[in-house]
């Protein structure tokens, strides 16, 4: 029987409906379909994107090479980079990782700029803190003058 979600995804009136990756390759959909647990037939574009990208034989092959447990990461991380192929042919994942990578380092640099103006003007401005307090322990002064 399948597993989880997907059992009672595939299931129309007790009759089990193939899985998103049979009903794409045209095939019956087993009991032990190695893709039914992961690609529902309600989220079709999943095993799409990943066929076009890695082939449903090689998903297969990795599939089977992998203990039960693993295959739920396995199968999020190659519809990831599929859907990232799909998008950027050439560079996939690597492509988005190396962009936020750059925004990362051009933040860096924002914050270190900002940090260097910020030490310049508290050094520029080490009598500001204290003739501020001056003026106003100065007011504190005239206010209880005024309140007799």
């Amino acid at each position: 029987m399948r597993e989880g979600g997907a059992a009672a995804a595939g299931r129309k009136n007790g009759v089990l409906s193939p899985c998103a990756a049979c009903k794409l390759l045209r095939r019956r959909c087993a009991q032990d379909c190695v893709f039914a647990p992961y690609f529902p037939a309600d989220e079709p574009h999943k095993f799409a994107n990943v066929h076009k990208v890695f082939g449903a034989s090689n998903v297969n092959k990795m599939l089977q090479e992998l203990g039960e447990q693993q295959r739920s990461d396995a199968v999020s991380s190659m519809v990831y980079e599929a859907n990232a192929r799909i998008r950027d042919p050439v560079y996939g994942c690597v492509g988005a990782i190396s962009s936020l990578q750059q925004q990362v380092d051009s933040l860096r640099a924002q914050l270190a700029v900002a940090q260097a103006e910020l030490v310049q003007l508290r050094m520029r401005e080490p009598n500001s803190s204290t003739h501020l307090a001056s003026s106003n322990h100065q007011a504190n002064v005239g206010e209880s003058l005024w309140s007799c």
